[in-house]
């Protein structure tokens, strides 16, 4: 049977620039990236990323708590992800995956973002993407 599944992440998203770049210039490590636009010429421009996730949570998902984890662990290197996105002309994110389970009996988790998470989004001039579907049950 399928269960809410639920993963939330921070990216920095651009073209031509080698995400490797932002890892050293920021001090954080990302869970992955996308270096794509650090190869492609310039009359054919090509998104680079670089994204922090964290991991996918089930049944019982709190996005509030889970939100909140990523903004604690990113939020020191505030200074410098405003630098980056600057120098680099990034476009910051924060998104939220979720896979909604289609149990009659399971319940939906609430979602939405606390103060720290919105204020924090506010400073840095990021967006917020929510990407979500129905996961099917599984055949009898």
């Amino acid at each position: 049977m399928a269960s809410n599944k639920v993963r939330v992440y921070f990216a920095l998203s651009g073209y031509h620039f080698n995400p490797d770049d932002i890892t050293r210039l920021i001090g954080l490590t990302p869970t992955s990236i996308d270096a794509s636009g650090a190869r492609s010429p310039l009359d054919k421009p090509v998104i680079s990323s670089w994204e922090l996730s964290t991991d996918t949570q089930t049944d019982n998902v709190d996005i509030y708590k889970l939100t909140d984890a990523l903004i604690k662990q990113i939020e020191p290197a505030k200074e410098k992800i405003l630098q980056v996105i600057k120098s680099h002309n990034l476009s910051p994110r924060i998104g939220l995956v979720m896979s909604i389970s289609s149990k009659q009996n399971e319940a939906v988790p609430d979602f939405g973002f606390g103060a720290r998470t919105v204020r924090f989004l506010a400073e840095i001039g990021a967006f917020i993407n929510i990407d979500y579907r129905t996961a099917e049950l599984a055949p009898a």
